[in-house]
């Protein structure tokens, strides 16, 4: 089986890479070369940048059996990658998001099949209203130009080490340090988590079967409140949740999402454990984080509260 990885040195594709190498897969990977050169020494790199449509390395020659498009965000990326490749690939695996499905009239259980929202294409902005709806463009696009040769999965948010985002590392930390742990917002709300290695195992999975169709990726089901004392009994520590109300702490805090909302945070994973999704227990995936963060020296994160501006909270 001869895989060709679409980005593949950061988080996601990071994993996917790993999981590909121990399925014995014959991996290349086709990436900016920027971030992450040391990884996977015995593995071919192709060089190139999708921002600015730069795909001669991938118009030089070379077959796959299979695509895997992590770092596939606009329509206009998808053509130039189809483009480029021209009949030189079997199956086409793209990585989507939960963000595509319409928020509006979203029931919990809701399956793959649910409405998707309207899509967009005439922007590449990337902002919390335009990324779901460019994924759904790039979704349409996928399957007009490849019928069943394209594979659709639908990660909700990802957790592991080496996530860039901070949003699951927030809570694992500061959970570990332990006390009263400012909330803003509520405790019952539902958390929609996949390990990025579960996610992984999945693609790779689909991959290798020549499977089609569309997957919802979710881990463990969980509420928010459960998550911050999970990571804290994981590092061995005690917290008092203290919520505040919703929008102290910014319209992005992790993991933090607007009541009507809710429903699409328990979408319906039937169709993907069938088709071999993993399902790494919370409780390790919280583990990996906490070590992974302390062995990288516990850098400043990129969101949450400071200690500050929790304390002001308290007080």
């Amino acid at each position: 089986m001869k895989l060709l990885l679409l980005g593949g040195t950061s988080f996601v594709g990071r994993a996917i890479a790993e999981e590909a190498l121990r399925s014995s897969v014959d991996l290349t990977i086709f990436s900016r070369g920027v971030t992450g050169n040391e990884l996977f020494p015995s593995v071919p790199r192709l060089v190139g940048d999708r921002a600015t449509g730069d795909y001669s390395a991938l118009r030089d020659g070379g077959s796959w059996d299979a695509v895997v498009d992590v770092s596939g965000y606009v329509p206009r990326q998808v053509g130039q990658t189809l483009d480029a490749l021209g009949d030189r690939f079997g199956r086409y695996v793209f990585i989507s998001s939960h963000a595509v499905y319409e928020r509006s009239g979203a029931v919990a259980g809701d399956d793959e099949d649910a409405a998707l929202r309207p899509a967009v294409r005439d922007t590449e902005e990337l902002v919390e209203e335009t990324y779901g709806p460019l994924k759904v463009a790039c979704e349409q696009d996928l399957r007009t130009a490849l019928g069943d040769r394209v594979t659709i999965v639908r990660p909700c948010k990802v957790a592991g080490p080496h996530d860039t985002s901070d949003s699951f590392t927030y809570w694992a930390r500061r959970a570990a340090r332990g006390g009263r742990v400012v909330l803003p917002g509520h405790p019952e709300q539902p958390v929609a988590l996949v390990d990025s290695r579960d996610l992984a195992g999945l693609t790779v999975r689909l991959v290798l079967d020549d499977r089609a169709g569309a997957f919802n990726a979710v881990g463990e089901s969980t509420t928010l409140g459960e998550l911050i004392h999970l990571c804290a009994d994981v590092a061995g520590s005690s917290v008092e949740v203290v919520p505040v109300p919703e929008g102290s702490g910014g319209p992005f805090f992790p993991l933090v999402r607007a009541r009507e909302i809710w429903p699409g945070l328990q979408r319906s994973t039937a169709r993907a454990v069938a088709a071999g999704l993993p399902r790494t227990p919370l409780a390790q995936t919280a583990a990996d984080v906490l070590a992974w963060d302390r062995a990288r020296g516990l850098p400043p994160l990129t969101t949450g509260f400071t200690l500050a501006e929790e304390a002001a909270l308290l007080a």
